[in-house]
């Protein structure tokens, strides 16, 4: 006989842990070539010049400089300066 009454799966959901997305790294902040600026789901912020997008829409650095978020068209773009 099952001790807990009528919860069925909801009782049985393991708590797992964040996969910490988000900005990594702010606007004018340094930045070193290949650094992680962005964890994101789909591209809410888009590639400018100096960075790339990865397969799972992470944004690094292509070169080292400066970070910088602007809008542009209506999209965040987020571009590396030289500085």
């Amino acid at each position: 006989m099952a001790h807990t009454k009528s919860q069925g799966k909801t009782n049985q959901k393991s708590n797992r842990p964040g996969q910490r997305r988000g900005v990594k790294v702010f606007g004018s902040q340094k930045i070193k070539v290949g650094e992680i600026i962005i964890r994101q789901v789909g591209s809410s912020f888009h590639a400018g010049k100096g960075v790339k997008t990865g397969k799972d829409f992470t944004i690094y650095a292509m070169r080292p400089g400066i970070v910088k978020f602007f809008k542009k068209f209506g999209k965040n773009i987020v571009s590396v300066i030289k500085g």
